[in-house]
């Protein structure tokens, strides 16, 4: 039996024939997770995970809700999305779940785009956005980020041409943690025609403290082509169960239910956010959302007096933005026993972790700088 032969790049070793654009696309890379046999304690800082576990009123409705697997959840997840709009003042028929937010940046992308459509994204950004916007068979415009690692929003909006279908933005940013402010996205919004999506990714809206910073959803009454993504997995500390949702005007929701995967949230990851929501619940998040973001600022204001440039971070991670020396970087926090996320030939993010993670952190960079 002979071997098969190696693929080239933008080729697969199925015999069956794959979109060329898929077939081209890189993979997702996810955070690095402790190898079981490290001869040292690992921290795990590479995904932006909260530190802490769900808390015990979540893993109580995970397990209730686990005796009830054998049949199938709420299709749509009717009682969270009640659930969602009570919280947030809008109508049921305005929130959209799904399984993670990032399934459902797919789903919008997969309802308004077509073939040769063009999605505005800043960059550097989240990775998932140029491959979701590859999967719709659109294409990316990317537009780098200023300086300082914050959008440029003239720019954003100078790059929309009549193939435009969307406009992406992340705020805070991941990896660079910077925000748009409230002015900012206001600009934003207003200055896209109404027929082109604005879509805002707040996924870690829950840390920041910035008084300066946008809310996107006080702007949706007056902008019916705003869709605001927020999601379960950072400060509900529910990254394992995804469950993320969006909010929009109800044409729009629709729509995107209409191309979602049906049953897409699982009756526990259901039943685990809805609990989440409890007001005890919120309450404690908060608590939590507040000594990370006080750890956050306490890490980079001691980075910046070893002499670190980091960017004003409002996520639960900072960014250090290192170029070429990024995979040096990255494989000395691992001989620390401290995993990161590394951008090659861009710069490291890091997770706020623990108290003793993050003081490891700090002794693995003064490290860095004396070698």
């Amino acid at each position: 039996m002979t071997s098969a032969a190696t693929p080239a790049p933008g080729e697969t070793s199925t015999t069956v024939r794959i979109r060329p654009d898929v077939a081209a696309l890189p993979a997702y890379v996810p955070g690095a997770r402790p190898d079981a046999e490290s001869p040292v304690e690992i921290a795990k800082l590479s995904s932006n995970e909260l530190p802490f576990p769900p808390q015990d009123a979540v893993v109580e409705a995970i397990t209730r809700a686990a005796t009830g697997a054998n049949r199938y959840p709420e299709m749509t997840g009717e009682s969270l999305t009640q659930a969602l709009a009570r919280r947030w003042g809008v109508e049921s028929e305005q929130v959209v779940v799904g399984n993670g937010s990032v399934a459902l940046i797919q789903h919008l992308l997969d309802a308004v785009c077509r073939p040769g459509d063009e999605v505005v994204i800043p960059w550097r950004s989240f990775e998932a956005y140029p491959i979701c916007v590859a999967v719709a068979g659109a294409r990316a415009v990317r537009i780098p980020l200023t300086p300082d690692a914050r959008h440029d929003v003239p720019a954003m909006l100078a790059a929309v041409t009549p193939r435009t279908r969307v406009v992406m933005a992340c705020t805070p940013n991941n990896p660079t943690g910077t925000i748009l402010t409230a002015c900012e996205l206001a600009e934003l919004v207003a200055g896209v025609s109404r027929d082109v999506v604005v879509l805002i990714d707040e996924a870690y809206l829950d840390f920041v403290t910035d008084p300066e910073a946008g809310d996107a959803l006080t702007l949706l009454a007056g902008a019916p082509n705003l869709v605001v993504s927020r999601t379960f997995s950072k400060a509900h500390a529910l990254a394992g169960m995804r469950v993320g949702y969006l909010v929009c005007e109800p044409g729009l929701a629709a729509a995107i239910r209409s191309v979602a995967t049906p049953f897409g949230v699982n009756l526990p990851a259901q039943a685990a956010a809805a609990a989440a929501l409890g007001d005890a619940e919120l309450a404690r998040t908060a608590e939590r959302s507040a000594t990370i973001a006080a750890e956050r600022d306490r890490v980079v204001t001691a980075l910046r007096a070893q002499g670190w440039e980091v960017p004003d971070s409002q996520g639960n991670f900072f960014w250090l933005g290192v170029g070429d020396e990024t995979t040096a970087l990255a494989e000395h926090f691992r001989a620390a026993g401290i995993l990161v996320r590394p951008f090659a030939g861009e710069g490291v993010r890091i997770s706020i972790g623990t108290t003793t993670d993050n003081e490891r952190v700090l002794a693995a960079a003064a490290s860095w700088l004396d070698r």
